[in-house]
């Protein structure tokens, strides 16, 4: 039997984002133009919260353990469009504006590569 939160939550209106137990959810960016994905990251409240007001990407680096607005250094940010939820609201589908290349290598996506038999090639 589903309880009243989970129904809400999976059927509802209410916007009500469930964190995993790092308290990230998973970011999948794609162009709002061309719709094809650029990047993956985690949010975590700060970085949602952030993003919701600012209007443009803002994530939780794992790495350097703090909010991270996408093209802080490189000037390629995200400017959100709009935000689709996943059913159970543990992930994001960002649908952006770049200003620029996503990949951190100049690349356009991160997807870059595609995996033939056990080697990667460029697409």
């Amino acid at each position: 039997m589903i309880d009243a939160e989970t129904s809400n939550r999976e059927q509802g209106s209410s916007f009500l984002p469930r964190f995993d137990s790092s308290g990230l959810l998973s970011a999948v960016v794609v162009d709002a133009a061309s719709r094809e994905v650029l990047m993956v990251a985690f949010m975590d409240r700060e970085a949602l919260d952030k993003s919701l007001e600012t209007g443009l990407a803002h994530f939780h680096s794992r790495s350097r353990g703090r909010l991270w607005l996408k093209g802080e250094a490189s000037g390629n940010i995200l400017q959100i469009e709009e935000i689709r939820v996943d059913c159970d609201q543990d992930a994001l589908v960002l649908l952006c504006r770049p200003a620029g290349p996503a990949c951190h290598t100049g690349a356009v996506s991160c997807f870059y590569r595609r995996l033939e038999g056990e080697a990667l090639a460029k697409i």
